[in-house]
């Protein structure tokens, strides 16, 4: 029997939460400003990317690149793929409900956004359970689920943040976001990105994107 989106999304809370503890627990002096959870275009169970300001620093000086060329890059992060014994498990629930290629592409886009909200619905639990910190420490994280050469990374960003965590992200990726009155973000214009643009390196993604449906 296939998985159903809920037995999903509760598979990836359980992983992505035990990832990110024992990530924050080895790293207790890092400031993290950045946790997401990647996938690539076929949907495959997602692995975990972070970054720290001391990673970030580290790493810049490492490549010999501006901090902010690589500052929201999961995959410039050392901490890419962090936490695999817990995340690898989750992605053969995945695999259980098919190949996207194998559908008509009214059906692959449907399976492929019901893979992107379990992935989302899990990051939203880990905000509401506080992972990410609460108060003013939250609003130093930006949490997301993110999908290379995709459209709809910002619009989640944009769901799983509250507007105080995105005012440097929106800034230096380029995203211009629209707020009502109230200041809550509902939603976001793409503006051409001065971050690089890197593909995902992870085993078991692909570095390119072939799904055309």
């Amino acid at each position: 029997m296939q998985p159903t989106e809920s037995e999903l999304a509760d598979a990836v809370h359980r992983a992505a939460r035990a990832a990110l503890l024992d990530l924050f627990r080895e790293h207790p002096d890092h400031r993290f400003y950045y946790c997401t959870l990647v996938t690539s275009g076929e949907g495959y169970g997602p692995a975990l990317s972070a970054w720290s300001a001391e990673a970030l620093a580290a790493e810049s000086e490492r490549q010999g690149c501006a901090p902010l060329d690589i500052k929201w890059s999961y995959a410039d992060s050392p901490f890419c793929c962090y936490g695999e014994a817990h995340l690898e498990p989750v992605r053969p629930l995945f695999e259980a409900r098919g190949d996207l290629f194998d559908l008509p592409d009214d059906e692959a886009d449907a399976e492929f956004e019901l893979r992107l909200r379990a992935m989302e619905t899990a990051v939203a639990r880990l905000d509401a359970e506080g992972v990410f910190g609460t108060g003013a420490d939250r609003h130093r994280v930006v949490a997301t689920v993110e999908v290379p050469s995709e459209d709809g990374n910002d619009e989640r960003t944009l769901r799983l943040n509250p507007p105080e965590a995105l005012a440097d992200w929106a800034v230096e990726t380029g995203a211009d976001v629209v707020r009502p009155a109230d200041g809550r973000a509902l939603a976001v214009l793409e503006l051409p990105s001065p971050v690089q643009t890197t593909l995902w390196t992870c085993e078991v993604l692909t570095s390119h994107d072939d799904r055309n449906v």
